[in-house]
């Protein structure tokens, strides 16, 4: 894979990457953003490969400070993202392909915060349509929509303790998970300020660090945990998982299906590790989700390291430089990793 890796010196550290997704068609520019910085920004990146030119690497069309550190972006449509700070807050950003420009929309200040005054980070933020949910250390699950700026909801106590994790299973459904590691699943078309279901990520009170569902069949949902491990739960009988892999030796700091083939997920670990599961040899009909195959535990899973280069400590600090973040484009195959190293990667 080193041959076909092209990295870009970013001079900041990228906690998150997102391709601005089109319609029909490769996306050409991506959104990342930065943390652990004097000044964090969000910036917009163009990035056109041909076969002409096999050596373009990104470019950067424009950026924006942004006050904290960029805690997650999600684009709810192909104009407009949605960006979460460690202030507390969450932002609307609309972006201009013609004219290469980014500008605020919408801003949802101290929607999350603890009560001494202090500011509370925002640490997790999913999106459907223009719905939008956020949580944060202070417990709190807050329901916002792109078309107004007062919040729609806010649980004050959906938790006792920090929420790491959010995602929508369906337009009136969320799946939550916090630093214990219990997971919750709300029914947000209940009034009830309490959870349709808990269960917890294992047995070791081990802390949810992301979560994603399939792309087709959202009952079945994988998540990653703080110490390295990848759980995969079918929420139609969430008492135990299907299958709990032991994978990373760090935290697992993202995952992603792959849009259109499910059968390959990719993850990346704080310990500067990105992996490529393919579950293609365990799938013996089209209609059979592999994933909830329990042979998954068996070792018949297709794992290959991606970048191993990255396993290489950073002389001027004497840590690792810990992987943040990977993205998928949309159509195609090409995977774009952000880390602490002061790069940006692409690579198919």
């Amino acid at each position: 894979m080193e041959s076909k890796v092209h990295g870009t010196f970013v001079c900041e550290k990228i906690n998150k990457v997102r391709w601005k997704p089109e319609d029909l068609i490769d996306s050409e520019s991506f959104i990342t953003g930065s943390w652990d910085n004097e000044t964090n920004n969000l910036v917009y990146w163009h990035y056109s490969c041909s076969e002409d030119d096999p050596d373009f690497y990104p470019k950067k069309a424009t950026s924006l400070p942004f006050e904290g550190d960029v805690t997650e972006l999600k684009f709810i449509n192909k104009n407009v993202f949605a960006a979460a700070s460690s202030c507390g807050s969450a932002k609307l950003y609309k972006v201009d392909s013609s004219t290469t420009t980014m500008k605020e929309t919408v801003c949802w200040d101290n929607i999350h915060y603890f009560e001494c005054g202090e500011k509370c980070p925002c640490t997790g933020l999913a999106c459907f349509e223009e719905d939008i949910a956020t949580v944060g250390e202070d417990g709190r699950l807050v329901l916002l929509t792109a078309r107004q700026k007062r919040p729609l909801r806010c649980i004050e106590e959906a938790d006792s303790c920090s929420l790491r994790t959010v995602c929508f299973l369906k337009h009136n459904e969320l799946l939550t998970g916090n630093l214990r590691g219990q997971m919750k699943v709300w029914d947000l078309k209940s009034s009830s300020d309490k959870p349709q279901s808990t269960f917890m990520l294992s047995g070791e009170q081990v802390g949810a660090s992301c979560v994603t569902h399939h792309p087709t069949q959202r009952h079945m949902v994988l998540a990653g945990g703080e110490d390295g491990s990848l759980t995969v739960w079918d929420l139609r009988h969430n008492t135990f998982p299907v299958t709990l892999l032991s994978a990373h030796s760090d935290t697992v700091t993202e995952l992603q299906f792959h849009p259109e083939r499910p059968e390959h997920v990719f993850t990346c670990s704080a310990s500067g590790e990105i992996w490529h599961w393919d579950t293609s040899s365990m799938s013996h009909s089209a209609d059979e989700n592999p994933w909830l195959n329990t042979d998954a535990a068996k070792h018949r899973l297709d794992v290959f390291t991606l970048m191993p280069q990255l396993h290489k400590t950073n002389q001027l600090s004497g840590r690792q430089q810990e992987q943040s973040c990977v993205r998928l484009r949309q159509r195609g195959c090409l995977c774009l990793p952000g880390c602490d190293a002061l790069n940006l990667f692409l690579f198919n």
